[in-house]
């Protein structure tokens, strides 16, 4: 890791201390609001177009327990997957903008490369952040702002 992410990591951390959580169920676990941070972009190419990927990584992961991304069939599925995870990931732009979601990764280390894709050209947000939403306990976490230009 490059001084200046470790320096945003460092503050991230320090300022994710004093953000709240929203809960809606009192027997959620306490767990920390998870601390995003841009690994890097690609380009790539699909259909005929160019495509910049923004890969992320949730630094705290490892704080979340395995339970967290188990298969969960008795909630409502993902498209045809019956067998979604029970914690769903979306990344959002500064303005609650839907980018992208995750709804089958399978345990927290699944967290180290996370990513969402915008056309070549498209200007991308300053900033985006990602919820977590626990399904079984009707629970959110949302991160920290992080960049998304390295």
């Amino acid at each position: 890791m490059t001084l200046k992410v470790k320096l945003m990591l460092a503050i991230v951390i320090l300022a994710t201390g004093f953000t709240t959580t929203t809960r809606t169920v009192r027997s959620a676990p306490a767990l920390p609001n998870p601390v995003l941070y841009l690994t890097g972009t690609e380009p790539y190419q699909a259909n005929g177009k160019t495509f910049i990927r923004y890969h992320y990584d949730v630094f705290n992961k490892d704080a979340y327990p395995a339970d967290f991304f188990a298969a969960s069939p008795a909630l409502p599925p993902c498209g045809k997957n019956t067998k979604a995870s029970r914690t769903w990931i979306d990344f959002f732009d500064q303005s609650g903008k839907r980018l992208y979601g995750f709804c089958a990764l399978a345990k927290p280390a699944d967290l180290s490369d996370i990513s969402f894709s915008l056309e070549e050209g498209t200007t991308p947000p300053s900033w985006i952040y990602i919820e977590m939403n626990d399904r079984k306990t009707n629970t959110k976490y949302k991160s920290n702002l992080a960049e998304t230009s390295p």
